[in-house]
Order: C-alpha cells, then structure tokens, then sequence
C-alpha cells in the first residue's frame, strides 16, 4: 500500500434537475480507483457505497457536506470490502441501504473481512458498520426523482444492487461495468456478458461505474470485449500469472492492475471469498 495517497478526482454532471457527483479515488498500481456517488436532487443528498480506505471515505464524506443539502441515505452496491469499509469510517450515521443477501454476508463474515485487511494499518477502518435498511427490486420517488433498483446476479460479484435513474437516463452500475480499469474477474464471466448485452439495448447513457469514470455504451461494450478475451484465455489454459501477462498485453490501456493479485487466487485457487 502507498504511503502518500494521491488526490482524489471529483467530477460533476447535470442531467435535467438531477446533478450527479463521481469522486474516484487514485489510479495508481495500489489503489484500483474506487468510485462512488452522490445523486443531488433539489433537497437531497443520495450516495452510492462508502470508498475502501479511511483518508478517502473522509474526503468523500467532507466532499458530500460541503453540498449543504442533508444526506438523505446511502446505498451499499455489494459486498465487495472496497464498497463497504469506508462507511464505518464516515458514514455510521447515515441510513445505509443494501440487499439482504448484502447485509446478512457483513453480519457473517465482516469481521472476519475487516480482521483479514490488518496489513493497512490505519488506511482499514476500525470498526463494522451494517446496514440497517433493505431495499429490494422495485421503484421509489425520492425528493421528486424516480429510482429504479434491481438485484443482479452472478456477474463481478453474487448479489448486486444497481440503481437507474431513467427520467435522466443515468444507471448506476457500479461493479457491474468498470470503466478505463481491469475488471475483477469471476467464475460467472459468461453470465455477465449476457446482463451487459442488455445493458447496452436500455435506453440509458450514462453508467456510472464502480471503477473509474462515468461511462457510456462504448465502455460497456468494451466489458463485453475483455470478458470475452478472458474466457477465451482461461480456455486455452492461461492462469495466475500467464494469464496476468496475457491480459496486460492485450489490454495496455486498461488502469489499476493491482487489481489482477486480489481476485487471481480466488479465480484460479479457490481461495476465500473474504
């Protein structure tokens, strides 16, 4: 892990009334450019996971209070630790949201996740915060604004939650889709391309993604190129770091390839989920 992280990159969109806030954290080889999201309708504030490292769920915290409006809720996307360390940092205060499947995963197994991180040091939260709120598929007009929740499965992680915004033609993706940087593999490649075919046949056109910066249909349609290569490679008897080589040869423009050395043992050598 660095020792000085780099700034964080705060980006704004306006679609209608609605405006939009990424704050991504470092794209350097450490840091795999988390991105979370604040969605500002006239009143609220509503954000989208909690950033991985301490200094960077402040910054997102601090960034969101400077808004001045009140923070209506937090949506937790998955289970993925990089979603959910950042809120017993930052955000414990705040009604956090997340599936089911999510919230019973950290009363299992989120200690044991917090306690396998010991290496960070201080940039590890040092407690667990769990959500509290379900949310399940289904719509909801909050403040004025029409949110759209599904539960996706088996694609980057088991259990998803994504959120569209279709009277702005935004959708919240976040692992689903990631954006500029190396994808974390998984066993369900196959799966996931198919929800991300019909991704790109929706009417929205902007994603936000769990990694990088917001995107349209040309990145979605690039996921679906670099799923295809990998499940081409695994075939061929590509693993560990052969296949690392292999990707990194064939996708040099892609970002944050520390990302390869978290889920490779998981991919390849059935280690832990956590």
């Amino acid at each position: 892990m660095v020792a000085q992280l780099p700034d964080p990159i705060k980006i704004v969109r306006r679609a209608g009334d609605v405006r939009i806030h990424t704050f991504i954290s470092g794209f350097t080889d450490d840091n795999i450019a988390n991105a979370t999201h604040i969605i500002e309708s006239k009143n609220k504030l509503v954000l989208v996971d909690g950033q991985f490292l301490v200094p960077y769920a402040l910054q997102f915290r601090e960034y969101a209070n400077s808004i001045g409006k009140k923070i209506e809720r937090l949506y937790l996307s998955h289970r993925h630790p990089d979603h959910w360390f950042g809120l017993g940092a930052a955000f414990s205060d705040i009604p956090i949201y997340a599936l089911p499947e999510t919230i019973e995963f950290l009363k299992q197994h989120g200690e044991d996740s917090l306690k396998d991180h010991w290496k960070m040091g201080h940039l590890a939260p040092n407690g667990l915060v769990i959500p509290e709120e379900t949310v399940r598929a289904g719509e909801e007009i909050i403040d004025g604004v029409k949110y759209v929740f599904d539960e996706v499965i088996d694609t980057e992680i088991d259990f998803l939650l994504t959120i569209g915004l279709p009277d702005v033609g935004i959708f919240v993706a976040q692992d689903l889709i990631y954006s500029g940087t190396h994808l974390y593999l998984t066993k369900y490649m196959e799966h996931w391309i198919a929800i991300l075919q019909d991704v790109l046949l929706s009417e929205y056109d902007i994603f936000l993604p769990g990694h990088g910066f917001p995107a349209d249909k040309n990145e979605v349609a690039k996921n679906i190129e670099y799923l295809s290569v990998a499940i081409e490679a695994v075939g061929k008897g590509l693993a560990n770091e052969n296949f690392k080589r292999f990707m990194l040869e064939r996708f040099p423009e892609r970002k944050c390839p520390a990302i390869f050395d978290i889920y490779m043992p998981r991919l390849f050598d059935n280690a832990s989920e956590f």
